[in-house]
């Protein structure tokens, strides 16, 4: 059987969209990430984060996955809500990057809190699995 060249285009643009990971696979990620935070369950953050990880947001120095492991373990910080919204996701290859809004609202040393941040996530796919590499939060403008 002999494939002309609309059919060879056809294949290769199949290919491509289907070796891209979809949004919903992100989009489980978020929500695996949300719940770990509101659990307290370092471990579950420790498989989701890669072994450099870098986290940088507001009012803390930037941390390793060590130090953010350390710190998720003490207990100080107990979150009753941790919801991630406006979701984007784009893939570069075994990168991606998902942007979105996230607030939160949690007890620090029985201190009561909220945050409403914009947040940038860098995912790498390690050995098959996709980990968080980097986050970073800042303080969203305010509304219009």
């Amino acid at each position: 059987m002999r494939l002309n060249l609309l059919t060879i285009a056809a294949l290769l643009v199949a290919a491509t969209v289907f070796a891209q990971p979809a949004t919903k696979d992100f989009i489980h990620l978020e929500t695996v990430w949300n719940g770990a935070h509101r659990a307290g369950d370092a471990d579950a953050l420790d498989r989701l984060w890669a072994s450099d990880l870098e986290v940088d947001v507001p009012g803390m120095a930037p941390m390793t996955k060590a130090e953010a492991l350390a710190f998720a373990r003490t207990g100080r910080m107990r979150f009753e809500r941790y919801e991630t919204s406006q979701i984007k996701v784009r893939t570069y290859g075994d990168t991606a990057v998902v942007t979105g809004r996230l607030q939160r609202a949690q007890t620090v040393d029985n201190r009561q809190r909220a945050d409403d941040w914009r947040f940038t996530k860098v995912y790498a796919r390690q050995a098959g699995t996709w980990r968080v590499v980097s986050f970073h939060a800042s303080d969203s403008p305010p509304s219009p």
